[in-house]
């Protein structure tokens, strides 16, 4: 590996003492962690001396901080403006263990006072400063190279070797999220970045990243690019952020896998906009670690979500967002959710391969949780438009396309559409009329059992869906397509199973479906529990 023409170990080399190599004047911005104490043996806490070395780059106008070859054990590492913190190949940054029994001090930052807004929000969203690597209010930040964030000793999902038995029992019960995250100086989130400006996260690798591997709220201009996160909880986490590139990303995780959000965390509502995620594959289907040493052994339990999300907190709103060149596996699918009053609009899917999905190929939810100040109101998702994509060996949940009443999903493109489900429901599941469960949590189960094999569509209006083909692994009775209180459902080119009925329409006006192979033209002004 070179930095323009000369290798890495000369610029360490060079660094260790300070030092530019002759007629190389540009490495006198390199900075090695050993040369301001680190040891790299894996046992030694090295945060003084990473802290030393990054605040060196910044007193002197900015600079690389190198991090060479070893294990680092670390407790939190506060960035500065204009500082590259780099890893190089073989190097580890290892979050050190802490007491997770509430009571304990630990050693990482506190978690900082936070408003009266926190209750809009859960915990790990409401602070930055509990984390392993933490900044805020900065400019001109990366962290890049081959190397490695290991954050083992966080707060998160999965067990720690560290718990005492008492409090291993408290987590069975479903515990482990307020203990391990809220103990005093427990680290909760491998990366944390709050209203920092030109940031880039490029090329390392984080394993059991905690709550969060990586927090961004209030971030512009920021580039995250060819990142291995494998975890047991969210791989990273999107929230309030401007002119955000994702690319060529792999993410393993038990929960969300890219989750972009617009909470209230920052004490005022800041939309999440301008946002492209390409090239990436999302799974939430392999144990943790074996991702990242490619043995890729899946899990014994029931597979995790580890999908792209637009939500949960989205009481700022979602706008002019692209998804493309994606792939999901043995996860959860595509998920865009507005329950706190956001308006989500313009937003683009495309070129999306997914297969052995365990939730709803796409859920699309306008709901009114509305968590959020005194006033909030049902928020609008519209101009949504989903292109070339592809769904096979799915369950039995359909893609899902809900409002609420009076508060309809709004101009749905959906076209060169394949879905392959199990199928095998009887015709009672085609008789269900789920429920609104209009302020409940958004999750693409919440309703239950759904009517339909491969299109679940209620609250919405200016619908068009075209060159659709839905395919069952077995027989099934329900509908292609269930719709209710629908205004403006359009319909071409559409291939669905034969042994069922195509639509089931329920209050449904300016209906048309036209141009299918094996489906009569039928255009309707108005319908009512109506069978096609």
């Amino acid at each position: 590996m070179a930095i323009g023409a000369i290798p890495l170990t000369a610029a360490v080399a060079a660094a260790d003492t300070l030092s530019p190599l002759p007629g190389q004047q540009w490495l006198r911005g390199f900075l090695n962690v050993r040369a301001f104490g680190a040891t790299g043996d894996g046992k030694t806490i090295a945060t003084p001396a990473i802290n030393r070395a990054i605040a060196a780059a910044a007193s002197s106008g900015g600079g690389t901080v190198v991090v060479p070859a070893g294990v680092y054990a670390c407790y939190s590492i506060h960035l500065k403006s204009n500082v590259c913190l780099y890893l190089d190949q073989g190097a580890v940054i290892l979050a050190a263990s802490t007491p997770l029994d509430a009571t304990t001090a630990g050693d990482y930052d506190p978690a900082e006072p936070q408003g009266p807004w926190k209750r809009y929000q859960d915990y790990g969203h409401n602070h930055w400063h509990n984390s392993l690597i933490w900044g805020e209010g900065l400019v001109n930040i990366s962290i890049c190279g081959p190397g490695l964030i290991h954050g083992k000793g966080l707060s998160g999902l999965g067990p720690h070797e560290d718990l005492p038995g008492e409090v291993l029992g408290l987590l069975e019960k479903g515990e482990r999220y307020i203990l391990g995250a809220r103990a005093p100086g427990v680290g909760n989130k491998s990366i944390a970045l709050k209203h920092c400006t030109n940031v880039l996260l490029r090329d390392i690798s984080i394993l059991q990243g905690g709550w969060f591997g990586i927090l961004g709220t209030g971030v512009d201009n920021l580039t995250i690019d060819n990142l291995k996160i494998d975890t047991d909880r969210d791989g990273m986490d999107i929230d309030c952020c401007r002119n955000v590139r994702i690319t060529n990303c792999t993410v393993n995780s038990y929960d969300d896998g890219i989750c972009l959000k617009s909470s209230y965390a920052l004490g005022y509502a800041r939309t999440t906009e301008n946002l492209t995620i390409a090239n990436c594959f999302l799974t939430g289907a392999y144990q943790v670690g074996t991702v990242l040493d490619g043995t890729w052994k899946l899990r014994s339990e029931q597979v995790g979500l580890g999908r792209i999300k637009c939500g949960t907190e989205s009481i700022g709103g979602f706008k002019n967002i692209t998804v493309t060149n994606c792939v999901f596996d043995r996860c959860w699918g595509i998920a865009l959710e507005s329950v706190d009053g956001a308006i989500c609009e313009d937003i683009t899917y495309s070129n999306i391969a997914m297969r052995n999905l365990n939730g709803a190929p796409f859920f699309l939810r306008l709901g009114a949780r509305l968590r959020g100040p005194s006033g909030t109101e049902p928020g609008r998702l519209r101009r949504v438009l989903f292109s070339n994509i592809t769904s096979s060996a799915a369950g039995q949940l359909p893609a899902i396309v809900a409002g609420i009443p009076n508060h309809p999903v709004e101009d749905i493109k959906i076209s060169d559409l394949y879905l392959e489900q199990t199928g095998g429901a009887a015709s009672a599941m085609a008789a269900i009329n789920p429920p609104e469960k209009e302020s409940a949590y958004p999750e693409s189960d919440m309703f239950g059992a759904l009517p339909a094999t491969g299109v679940f569509l209620r609250h919405a209006r200016n619908v068009e869906m075209s060159n659709i083909e839905i395919v069952t692994q077995s027989p099934d009775a329900r509908p292609a397509f269930w719709l209710e209180d629908i205004d403006g459902a359009d319909f071409f080119r559409l291939r669905i199973p034969k042994n069922a009925p195509a639509f089931d329409l329920r209050s449904v006006n300016n209906f048309r479906t036209f141009g299918s192979q094996f489906l009569k033209d039928v255009t309707l002004d108005t319908a009512n529990k109506r069978i096609i």
